[in-house]
């Protein structure tokens, strides 16, 4: 500094202006410039994208140029170039036929974003589980299939146990049906006529018009039950978590020695409970990212 020469304070700037700066959206004298054309086309392109991906995971993992543009409204020769940049990155694949599947890249993402979802809901498990002194499961629909993502333990000596990742046909779990009681009947109908409805047990519900039919029961009754239909001896009670990122459901797993029609009864608050409490977690970690 020279002495006896008072210098201006130096003006930093905000983190608002820096972050701008840094996007390319600050002109000439520190004012605010308006998005190009070419980022606001990006932004445009990148949501179109995702639509696409939605509507084929809607479509149950596979469609044809035809099937998106319907079901998307956008030209096919926009849904070409997106679907090509897409499988360039592994994120759709184009069969020989023309057709799109969803791609091997989107599995790391899904696992990660189970786990997320499973990191989320374990304080809310672990209380369940101790509640009801039963093992707490949350599941995902990934596709067509249930793939747990999160458990707590019972600490009963005798315990049922489902590997976290394992996955499942839905028709023949109490998650799985408590996932399917929120889609329509159609769109049910529809999965169960790509997977099929094989028999795990003797109980497993395998005509699709009688799956319907305790569809509508589950959504009267509030919470699915697994009358052991997916491993003989073994019972569920399961409970959709509404407004979840993705669809998901919390069960607790028993030996139908201990969960009786009774126990049933007593327990199934518990599990409505805790999905009411998860629900909310996924609500107020939604909020804390985007406060709007």
């Amino acid at each position: 500094m020279v002495p006896g020469v008072l210098l201006p304070p130096v003006k930093r700037p905000s983190e608002e202006m820096q972050a701008a700066a840094e996007q390319g959206q600050v002109g000439q004298g520190g004012s605010y410039a308006q998005p190009t054309a070419s980022r606001q086309s990006g932004v445009q392109s990148l949501t179109r994208a995702f639509e696409l991906l939605e509507s084929l995971a809607t479509a149950g993992g596979e469609a044809s140029l035809t099937e998106l543009a319907s079901a998307s409204g956008l030209p096919a020769s926009t849904i070409h170039r997106i679907m090509a940049t897409l499988a360039e990155r592994g994120y759709v694949h184009r069969r020989p036929s023309r057709r799109y599947l969803l791609g091997p890249s989107l599995i790391p993402l899904g696992e990660t974003a189970g786990r997320m979802l499973g990191s989320w809901a374990h304080s809310a498990l672990a209380v369940l589980a101790k509640q009801t002194g039963e093992t707490a499961n949350m599941a995902i629909l990934d596709n067509d299939s249930v793939v747990y993502v999160a458990q707590a333990a019972s600490g009963q000596g005798m315990r049922i146990f489902t590997e976290v990742g394992k996955r499942f046909l839905p028709h023949s779990t109490g998650v799985g049906k408590a996932l399917l009681a929120q889609l329509g009947d159609d769109d049910v109908l529809a999965l169960l006529d790509r997977t099929g409805t094989p028999s795990r047990t003797p109980n497993t519900i395998t005509d699709p018009r009688a799956f319907i039919d305790e569809l509508h029961a589950t959504r009267e009754r509030g919470y699915a039950l697994d009358n052991a239909e997916q491993e003989l001896g073994v019972c569920c009670i399961a409970a959709a978590v509404k407004g979840a990122p993705t669809m998901a459901a919390v069960s607790v797993s028993g030996p139908m020695s201990r969960l009786t029609d009774a126990v049933i009864s007593d327990l199934a608050p518990a599990v409505l409970s805790a999905a009411e409490r998860i629900a909310e977690a996924f609500a107020n970690s939604a909020a804390r990212v985007d406060p709007s």
